[in-house]
């Protein structure tokens, strides 16, 4: 063992000075003095003031090592206090696999590997410039002006060939360091650098690790967010390459996952029965706030981080990638704030299942979830550990000041006076008895990194030196690209016992066990593994617990889930925030962010999460809207049907005789059919009632009308002509008065069989005349293909038929009273008028209501009813009276000529009265 700053050059005395600078570093390395700048300069000098020492191991094959040794120094001071755990116990390591290797009969035989391990101190910089001494045996020197005092040429010691680097441990290290080494070809293999950016084969070719990188512990943390159902998140990361890079990565993948999620429909619309609505699972997370912790974070600072952090206070759960000393003290702050149980941590492997950072911050650390990539503990590296001591360990440069640093002593130097306040270091100590020793986390990964460099050796030996014993000519010296391609093509069980291998990238896969720190309800407070990661998630969510013991999951989104037959409105830019907006009216919700309207025939169910056919009514006939018209048809038809048989049974009387027995009957017949119409109109619809609703809405009217306009028409023409001339006018008899009738009556009928031409009657179901704003009241009403218009047209005929009938009344109002039956008549269209006057703006008023077709009907049906009985009761029921009940008066009077009619007309002028009160007596013969 040799300890020594850099290799000298020249072994002469003195040397010419031109040619002494000359030849320290060639032309080669001038791009690279210029890319490094000032800080690589500052960080030389400083190292060769502070430690400029370096271990160095003799071998056949020498091997690099670049270790953290110590932490990064204070301002302006590159190197600072010692690194037991990520330093000397990893270093160690190194050493430890060495001596494995070169003890090993089977693997390198004949061969020793030798080393030259340098400290980092944790600075990028200064590894750059450590790394230099690497390279030396490869730069051309120019010694041709260099000559001793004698004039001889200068005897050049060669310095070591460094074939492979293991290092470095902090990703922005392995970064700067990769860029040199690839220059050199010298395959460069880390322990515990993970940063995705040495994952791009084409900038870091030569650079692998036995670690997976910070990619896949990115997925398996974005995995264990998902499972734990949050979709809201901050981030924190430490300034440089790991933490950056690691909350770079997380964010990448969790906005790929985001435009990957599928969006799943709610429901069918066409269901005809409400169905539980299905949600698609949450694809992507969310990131509230990404909060970067400085290199040097100002006083302050971390109370800003965590107010921050508290912006979005929803965002509970906090990804954290970040350094030991960053997290302790974004935990202070937390618990400053009184924020204690509120932030739910996901640690990267910095934190893992480390003590160091929640020392004495247990109570703000709890329920933390963190990641570790799947490690052993080496019993071998602990029984070799715990037997170092100062006098067999002298090959490790920095153990004094282990050794000083673990038991809190100080050894004695000459000229150095012991401190009063440090115990006096007796060399007897022992570590893990006189100190606690716990084997650090990469120790695993350390060794299977020397030993994936000593498998490429040795299978390269074996290709390229079958029979030789040591390296032969093919090996020496080694080819840096040729090695390369034997560590990636690597295969075997590490030190734990699971294989190491890598890909086209060379990264090793991803393994990772996944602890929460736990408090509550353990014999032994501490981490706990909960799962594992191996390309999926296996996560045991019943071992979890939180805060205080509970074990339901926290929560950490924006927006809580919509309600069903709610849609989400989203937050623009935050694809994980929404505001909930019911579905109104007739919508249901399509899918969690769109609502559409249901068919026309369907109305959305109670959660709206579907559409359901909406019910279909009709009227019925224990309505009270179908009895009160049934009611009063069916008196109106016992009333005409007593009026007819009464009729028929006095056919022959007088008074019978004389109110025109011919029209009377089709009179009569028009107000029978006016009545049954009403039971048409409650029957439930079909092709028979709807066709049979066509005929007889009009034609009971029509043929009522037509009666009373003949008769009014002849009583008008008999005395206009008597007025004029003794003749008597034409058409007065019985047969041409029923003629008459009859024609007038077929243009309704004709009017109604075009109809039924044109649109053959049939049966609808009309789902906007009961489609109020709240669709639970919405019904589909069964009727016939009748609109209101066409129900109006229907009547249009009788109601033209009345108004002239009513005119010929009103002129027809001078003829005496006891002259036929002009005056009941005229009684008669006076009151029908003032019945349908009333009729229209009820049946046209109540357009807009929710029982629009009850009332309509009802008012249709009553105010047919209503005209029926009028004429009815005007025109028959005196005439029935008096049949029945004075059967004296219903005897022949004198006959009376056409000649006494005019006479009465004569009469009716020439009297004084109004209305003519001259007594004379009809002619009951006609």
């Amino acid at each position: 063992m040799t300890s020594s700053g850099p290799a000298p050059f020249s072994l002469c005395p003195d040397v010419v000075a031109a040619g002494r600078l000359g030849a320290l570093w060639p032309r080669l390395l001038l791009p690279l003095w210029i890319w490094t700048g000032d800080l690589a300069g500052q960080a030389r000098a400083s190292h060769q003031h502070l430690h400029p020492h370096s271990i160095k191991l003799p071998g056949d094959i020498t091997l690099g090592g670049l270790f953290p040794i110590h932490a990064r120094g204070p301002h302006g001071v590159n190197c600072g206090e010692l690194k037991k755990e990520k330093g000397i116990h990893r270093m160690e390591a190194m050493l430890y696999a060495l001596d494995q290797i070169n003890g090993d009969p089977e693997l390198l035989p004949n061969i020793t590997l030798g080393a030259r391990i340098l400290d980092t101190c944790s600075r990028d910089t200064y590894a750059l410039e450590q790394s230099l001494t690497f390279v030396q045996a490869l730069i051309q020197k120019d010694t041709s002006d260099i000559r001793c005092s004698n004039g001889e040429p200068p005897l050049i010691r060669k310095p070591e060939r460094v074939v492979g680097v293991i290092g470095a441990s902090a990703s922005s290290v392995s970064i700067m360091v990769a860029n040199i080494l690839r220059l050199f070809e010298i395959p460069q293999v880390s322990y515990a650098s993970t940063a995705p950016e040495l994952s791009d084969n084409n900038r870091y070719d030569f650079f692998s690790r036995v670690v997976p990188p910070d990619s896949y512990q990115a997925q398996a943390m974005l995995d264990i967010v998902k499972a734990l159902g949050w979709n809201y998140v901050s981030t924190l990361a430490s300034e440089g390459n790991y933490g950056e890079s690691g909350v770079e990565a997380f964010m990448q993948i969790s906005r790929e996952a985001g435009r990957d999620a599928p969006i799943s429909p709610i429901s069918d619309p066409s269901v005809t029965c409400p169905r539980p609505a299905y949600v698609s699972p949450p694809g992507g997370v969310c990131i509230a706030q990404s909060v970067k912790i400085p290199r040097e974070p100002a006083e302050g600072e971390f109370d800003k981080i965590i107010k921050r952090l508290m912006e979005t206070s929803n965002a509970r759960g906090v990804i954290i990638f970040a350094n030991e000393d960053d997290i302790k003290r974004v935990l202070e702050a937390a618990r400053q704030a009184n924020l204690t149980g509120h932030f739910l941590f996901v640690g990267s492997d910095s934190w893992g299942a480390k003590s160091s950072p929640i020392a004495e911050l247990e109570d703000v650390a709890e329920g933390a979830v963190t990641i570790l990539p799947k490690r052993a503990s080496i019993d071998g590296f602990d029984q070799y550990f715990i037997s170092r001591s100062l006098e067999n360990n002298r090959r490790n440069i920095w153990f004094a000041e282990f050794w000083e640093d673990d038991f809190r002593c100080k050894l004695t130097r000459p000229g150095i006076k012991l401190d009063s306040d440090k115990k006096k270091c007796t060399g007897g100590e022992r570590i893990g008895q006189d100190s606690s020793y716990e084997q650090e986390g990469k120790v695993q990964f350390v060794i299977d990194a020397v030993y994936a460099v000593a498998y490429a050796l040795h299978n390269m030996h074996q290709d390229l030196c079958p029979n030789s014993h040591g390296v032969c000519s093919s090996m020496d010296p080694v080819e840096g690209r040729l090695l390369l391609d034997y560590i990636r093509a690597v295969n075997f069980n590490g030190s734990a016992g699971t294989s190491v291998l890598f890909n086209e990238n060379g990264d090793a896969p991803g393994r990772y066990d996944i602890f929460q720190f736990q408090m509550t309800n353990h014999s032994h407070p501490g981490y706990h593994v909960i799962g594992q990661w191996t390309n999926n998630l296996r996560l045991n969510l019943e071992e979890m617990q939180w805060s205080g013991g509970d074990k339901s999951v926290p929560e950490s989104i924006c927006s809580f889930p919509c309600k069903p037959g709610e849609r989400k409105k989203m937050v623009k830019g935050v694809p994980c925030c929404w505001h909930c907006e019911l579905c109104d009216g007739y919508q249901y919700q399509l899918d969690e962010f769109t609502c559409e309207m249901c068919p026309t025939d369907m109305r959305p169910v109670p959660n709206r999460t579907a559409c359901c056919p909406t019910p279909i009514i009709k009227l019925e006939w224990n309505s009270p809207w179908a009895l009160v018209p049934a009611s009063l048809a069916m008196l109106g038809i016992l009333a005409t049907s007593a009026v007819v048989v009464t009729f028929i049974r006095f056919n022959d009387t007088p008074i019978v005789r004389a109110s025109g027995r011919e029209l009377s009957y089709v009179l009569l017949t028009g107000i029978f059919l006016i009545y049954l119409i009403t039971f048409l109109m409650i029957a439930e619809p079909g092709v028979a009632v709807c066709a049979f609703r066509r005929l007889l809405l009009g034609l009971g009217m029509a043929i009522t009308y037509s009666a009373m306009l003949t008769k009014t028409n002849r009583i008008y023409r008999i005395f206009e002509q008597g007025k004029k001339s003794v003749t008597p006018p034409k058409f007065i008899s019985p047969t041409s008065q029923l003629a008459i009738t009859f024609i007038l009556i077929s243009v309704q009928v004709l009017g109604v069989f075009m109809w039924f031409a044109v649109v053959p009657p049939h049966t609808i179901i009309d789902y906007e005349e009961l489609r109020p704003p709240n669709p639970d009241l919405a019904r589909g009403i069964l009727k016939c293909d009748m609109s209101d218009l066409s129900i109006i047209c229907c009547l249009s005929y009788s109601i033209v038929l009345m108004v002239t009938c009513t005119v010929y009344a009103v002129k027809s109002r001078g003829v005496p009273e006891t002259f036929n039956e002009a005056k009941p008549i005229g009684f008669t269209m006076y009151t029908t008028c003032i019945v349908w006057l009333a009729f229209v703006p009820i049946f046209f008023g109540t357009a807009q209501s929710t029982e629009k077709m009850f009332i309509q009907t009802a008012t249709l049906t009553v105010s047919m009813s209503l005209s029926a009985s009028v004429s009815l009761g005007m025109l028959y029921m005196p005439k029935v009276y008096v049949i029945v009940f004075h059967p004296e008066q219903n005897v022949q009077k004198r006959k009376r000529s056409f000649k006494a009619v005019v006479q009465a007309a004569t009469l009716s002028q020439k009297t004084d009265k109004p209305n003519g009160d001259t007594k004379i007596e009809p002619d009951r013969t006609q």
